[in-house]
């Protein structure tokens, strides 16, 4: 008796089918399991067997053969472990179960024949629905997440008992329905604002200005400055995210395991802060059987990384590709696998080890040399990569006894939205989406100077010794200043500000 079940598995942050053959026949009592198969899903004909005894069905018990098409692609995971289980339930009772083409099954089996919750759902869910399928069977704590998917019907199940029935058509079960766009228009909220945040003008400027141009940030300061408070609100003045956007997002934190029946899609722009002892896997992505790192989980929201000289310098220098190509590649001897990393990079970073070098109200412990042996843990090239510096004093107790609270951040959004429509309208359809993303040939049509402009930037490209990437930042960061000033034309002003934000080039750090 041969029986045929169809699942679906992920690999990278997309899914692909798997058809699952049961063919059962005479001789010894053995279950093989072909298809490359990794060791969880080796082990699952223990599992499966169990939870099929536990549940009151039988399996075959001669010789059982297991295949997991298509045989060239590596399965890894216990989310076979349920369409498994129903094709040796229909082999054994050599039941023909042909409505089950037209579904697609996931979850992982508990002994008592319970379904676990499994990652990937979403992607699945996507898969299905383009391959026709009438009906994705999920987990019950997944099926919020897969209902995001419209045009098919997700069915969240408790056990193996109550699949099969429903299977022999003596159990009817009710879709689960989720109205995506309402979802996601009800929770666009976030729970922090820029109106928390006291006094600090100038790094509201600051950070105003890079979200307008998509450009990365660094914030140096002592302890207690509000460089982290500062950081989480960064996320709620981006332009809130599309629709589009938001389920390549969740499909990401999906497969990642990072969602759950309360959180089952992503609607605000992801805030990740990584710490400090990430290893190079942890920040990128890797591993034996590559998953999305902390820079693809941020994708299209904020990446901060607090302490920066703290990380290592190998992990730090990993992240210039995802800074340039917007997208992580990671090579394994099994294939490579491409992530998105579309983030904003937020950093900060004391002025030195203690804390407190150039502070006004505390004596700095460090010499000179530790000073400087402190900053050069941060290299030239990724230095570089970052468009604006911007250094975050000491809050003043008038600005804490203030009663008069901050600028909130729907105002401060609504300005970089005007300043975003700019750019939009400037570039058009073509892959450039902002000033940060702009190419020498771009600069050169967009960012013409006048003599005065030429002047200043001569000036502090000599005296600064700016490199020719720092050049490139000043021009884009002082287009964005111009952009939100609503300015056809870069004026002096503005290129003065964007050579403040460079200030703490690498140059002038030794």
């Amino acid at each position: 008796m041969l029986a045929k079940v169809y699942s679906a598995a992920v690999i990278g942050v997309d899914a692909y089918e798997v058809e699952i053959e049961v063919n059962a026949g005479g001789g010894n009592p053995v279950i093989i399991v072909v298809g490359l198969p990794d060791t969880a899903v080796k082990e699952s004909k223990d599992r499966v067997t169990t939870a099929i005894a536990n549940s009151g069905y039988y399996w075959p018990h001669g010789r059982t053969t297991i295949n997991l098409a298509p045989a060239d692609v590596k399965k890894e995971g216990p989310s076979f472990d349920l369409p498994i289980a129903l094709g040796m339930i229909a082999a054994g009772q050599e039941l023909n179960l042909e409505n089950a083409r037209d579904y697609c099954f996931v979850g992982e089996l508990a002994l008592t024949g319970k379904i676990r919750s499994v990652k990937g759902v979403l992607p699945i869910a996507i898969e299905a629905r383009r391959r026709g399928k009438k009906a994705v069977f999920v987990p019950e704590a997944n099926a919020r997440e897969a209902a995001m998917v419209e045009g098919i019907d997700v069915f969240g199940v408790k056990n193996l008992r109550e699949v099969f029935q429903f299977l022999k058509g003596e159990n009817p079960l009710t879709p689960v329905r989720e109205d995506l766009l309402g979802f996601f228009e009800r929770h666009q909220k976030y729970e922090v604002d820029f109106s928390d945040v006291k006094g600090q003008q100038n790094v509201k400027r600051a950070i105003e200005v890079a979200v307008s141009g998509g450009h990365n940030l660094l914030m140096i300061g002592p302890p207690g400055s509000g460089k982290s408070m500062l950081s989480k609100r960064i996320p709620t003045i981006i332009p809130p995210m599309s629709l589009e956007e938001a389920i390549e997002t969740t499909k990401i934190h999906s497969v990642s395991g990072l969602l759950d029946s309360s959180h089952s899609f992503v609607a605000v722009r992801p805030f990740r802060s990584p710490h400090h002892t990430v290893s190079d896997a942890g920040l990128l992505g890797g591993s034996a059987n590559p998953t999305p790192g902390e820079v693809s989980i941020a994708h299209n929201g904020v990446l901060f990384l607090d302490e920066l000289p703290e990380f290592k310098r190998s992990t730090l220098e990993v992240m210039r590709q995802p800074l340039e190509d917007f997208k992580v590649t990671i090579s394994r001897a099994s294939g490579t696998m491409t992530f998105p990393a579309n983030f904003m990079l937020v950093a900060a970073m004391n002025p030195c080890q203690c804390g407190y070098y150039g502070c006004l109200t505390r004596d700095c412990r460090c010499g000179p040399n530790n000073v400087a042996k402190y900053r050069q843990r941060i290299s030239g090239p990724l230095l570089d990569r970052i468009d604006i510096h911007v250094e975050v004093p000491a809050v003043q107790y008038s600005d804490i006894s203030s009663s008069k609270p901050g600028e909130a951040s729907e105002a401060i959004r609504n300005r970089v939205q005007t300043a975003r429509a700019i750019q939009g309208e400037r570039f058009g359809k073509s892959k450039v989406t902002c000033n940060s993303r702009m190419t020498t040939r771009h600069l050169k049509s967009h960012c013409q100077l006048d003599e005065a402009g030429q002047d200043l930037i001569k000036m502090a490209m000599t005296e600064l010794n700016f490199s020719a990437r720092a050049y490139d930042r000043i021009l884009k960061v002082a287009r964005t200043i111009a952009d939100l000033e609503a300015s056809e034309s870069i004026q002096a002003n503005h290129i003065s500000e964007a050579i403040q934000y460079r200030t703490l080039d690498r140059n002038l750090w030794t």
